[in-house]
């Protein structure tokens, strides 16, 4: 169900306790988002929301950028002992050494994948859905595409990144479109029927 807010427009339910949700949903979430260091940021983000608020990594998206190097895959692999320490000690992120570690990791096998992160994220996007959800409670929080695409992941070195992850993933950088039905941004951005 979605509930209006003083534009007066239908959203999913989830996006309206702050302004910081309701701008997220109305301008980045479901949208097709490409690039490599694009889509990188957004998996370590992901990664750091784990067990968290988004909200909470929402608020600090700008600090996770400066701290690092905004998201750029060759500057964050190059990343040695001084950057994590220097990470551990910055108030303006999530402090967390297995999330600092693994998306320094994580730099370091994106940047040999062969075709790119870009390529290999979006093989996993479903093809051919017809439908929107109708209410919250019909979106998943992992599918077998999630799934499948964790396990690839997995296989190639990357860490701290499971099925529910990759499905949050998935909704946030438009492989997936979880816009309930009602919503605005469903009304403005249909789902083909063809594929």
């Amino acid at each position: 169900m979605t509930v209006s807010v003083t534009d007066g427009r239908e959203r999913c339910a989830w996006a309206l306790s702050t302004p910081d949700y309701v701008a997220y949903h109305d301008d980045e979430w479901g949208r097709e988002l490409h690039g490599d260091d694009a889509l990188f940021e957004r998996m370590a983000l992901e990664g750091f929301q784990s067990g968290l608020s988004w909200l909470t990594i929402l608020r600090k998206r700008n600090n996770f950028r400066s701290a690092f190097a905004g998201f750029s895959i060759d500057r964050v692999a190059g990343f040695g002992p001084d950057d994590e320490a220097r990470l551990l000690a910055d108030t303006g992120i999530v402090r967390n050494r297995a999330k600092i570690t693994a998306t320094i990791s994580n730099a370091r096998v994106a940047a040999e994948l062969p075709d790119g992160l870009d390529a290999l994220l979006w093989s996993f996007a479903p093809t051919g859905r017809t439908h929107r959800p109708t209410q919250l409670a019909d979106v998943p929080a992992m599918t077998a595409e999630s799934t499948a695409m964790a396990k690839a992941l997995k296989k190639r070195g990357f860490r701290f990144f499971g099925p529910t992850t990759a499905y949050a993933l998935m909704q946030a950088t438009g492989m997936v479109d979880d816009h309930v039905a009602t919503c605005w941004r469903a009304e403005a951005e249909p789902i083909s029927t063809s594929g």
